[in-house]
């Protein structure tokens, strides 16, 4: 089992940046792909972003590259989502998640969320 607890979550106007953060405990974090996924209101849950057990590998969704970037710290067992030109559209609940690296990104550990709203 692994624990995931996300931070880092606001109020944000459009145009503006936030960083989200993923925090681990329990298994081994280098061991996991980590990945975010977002649900605006009645949506359902989209892949956003995911990296590698190294960092060397990323994957994003069309809708956010060049915009956001994935990152992760093993040594602080922690993952980041680097927000930038954010759009009313990037409004939802995030949600990290951990699991095996493949394509499309599932995920089988997750965290509880943070909320992101940007305000046009």
């Amino acid at each position: 089992q692994v624990q995931l607890v996300e931070s880092g979550g606001g109020l944000v106007q459009a145009g503006g940046s936030l960083r989200l953060s993923c925090a681990a405990s329990g298994r081994t974090f280098s061991r996991f792909a980590m990945g975010w996924f977002r649900q605006a209101p009645g949506k359902e849950r989209d892949f956003v972003a995911a990296i590698n057990w190294s960092g060397g590998r990323t994957d994003y969704v069309d809708s956010v590259k060049g915009r956001f970037t994935i990152s992760r710290d093993n040594a602080k067992s922690t993952m980041y989502l680097q927000m930038s030109s954010l759009k009313p559209e990037d409004t939802a609940v995030y949600y990290c998640a951990a699991g095996l690296w493949e394509r499309p990104f599932q995920g089988n550990y997750w965290g509880q969320g943070t909320q992101v709203t940007v305000s046009s």
